[in-house]
């Protein structure tokens, strides 16, 4: 065991970039991509060409302005559509007397939010003006806020314990769908080393020395273990006290990391078992992997994959089991009991795929 593990570690240790070049994409993605809740302030020009404009300002500045992340400015027209082409705004809005229209250059997660505050302010005023008749929406706008200071029916929502519900945070669950899934690639590229040796002949003349067939096996998976391991172990580190990002138990966080890479160095060694050579490998992998996050819903908020089909075949793989477990950890504070469901989960999915995988792998000639 201890040879092979040697031997594996001596060609990191003189090219270390590729595990270098993985940890640096996991922690790049994640900033780039991880702060979609955090969106700051965003500046919008609003403009109107209508004839009675200022009454327009008027009425629709004062019901657009109730938003914590939007700031609406009124400016003409010509000054509108230049903050948008020349980058400094990403979208402005036109207003018409009951109707309104965004002008964008881009389609950032910005563009979205004012789309859906503006939308939202101009159709509960087209409620309020078809129920006000021919009386002023303004009379009527009061009572109804008056009515809603004391309503008939109050509801309150908390946790299971009793405490207030969290948020879902978007950027934490990319924070681990990212790591774990960059982990993948180390995983299957270390992996693939077992098909390099026997296609290149250094396994069979391991064979016949000392070292047993299942001590390479276990040397080669160990040290597969160990490099996913460290990469993810230092991306959650420097999350947690470099970033300030707020992971939750982080023993549990590590006890679930170490469950899901030894499930995905079964998976990857079931892959080595229906290909020939490392080049092959190469070819199959890369492609499937990229699959997973996409079908798991890594990248969605959660409920947003409800084809059956493809909640199936993300059960079978332990991405959408890992990332479940370590939210329900940052977010929700769960315990051990909680999480036990998901690991063990993942190392069923883990023994099977090892038993089938190298069982493969040893028929195959």
């Amino acid at each position: 065991m201890y040879p092979v593990f040697l031997a594996q570690w001596m060609k990191d240790k003189r090219k270390p970039y590729l595990i270098l070049l993985f940890i640096g994409l996991s922690i790049l993605a994640t900033i780039i991509f991880g702060d979609i809740d955090r969106i700051e302030q965003t500046t919008v020009a609003v403009y109107s060409t209508e004839s009675n404009a200022e009454e327009l300002e008027q009425k629709w500045m004062e019901l657009l302005g109730h938003h914590d992340s939007i700031e609406f400015v009124w400016m003409d027209q010509e000054k509108a559509h230049a903050e948008v082409l020349e980058g400094n705004s990403d979208v402005a809005l036109q207003i018409m007397e009951n109707d309104y229209r965004i002008i964008t250059a881009n389609e950032m997660p910005g563009v979205f939010i004012v789309n859906q505050h503006v939308h939202q302010v101009f159709t509960e005023e087209a409620k309020l003006v078809a129920a006000a008749g021919t009386n002023s929406t303004t009379e009527l706008r009061n009572e109804v806020g008056e009515y809603l200071k004391t309503p008939p029916i109050t509801i309150q929502t908390k946790s299971l314990d009793g405490g207030e519900l969290a948020n879902h945070d978007m950027g934490m669950q990319l924070l681990f769908g990212f790591t774990l899934f960059i982990a993948m690639f180390t995983i299957g590229f270390k992996v693939n080393g077992i098909t390099a040796d026997k296609v290149s002949g250094i396994w069979n003349r391991l064979i016949l020395s000392p070292v047993s067939k299942t001590n390479m096996y276990i040397g080669h998976l160990f040290y597969s273990f160990c490099v996913a391991f460290f990469q993810m172990m230092v991306v959650f580190l420097i999350f947690k006290y470099v970033l300030d990002y707020e992971l939750g138990n982080f023993a549990m966080i590590v006890t679930i990391a170490a469950a899901f890479t030894l499930s995905m160095i079964s998976v990857a060694m079931l892959i080595t078992g229906f290909v020939k050579t490392p080049e092959q490998f190469y070819m199959v992998y890369p492609s499937l992997i990229p699959m997973i996050p996409v079908v798991s819903g890594v990248y969605m908020q959660p409920g947003t994959i409800t084809n059956p089909i493809l909640q199936f075949i993300a059960d079978i793989f332990p991405l959408s089991h890992g990332v479940e477990a370590m939210m329900d950890v940052a977010l929700y504070n769960a315990g051990w009991n909680d999480i036990l469901l998901p690991i063990v989960i993942m190392l069923l999915i883990g023994v099977l795929a090892m038993g089938i995988g190298i069982n493969i792998v040893e028929r195959k000639k």
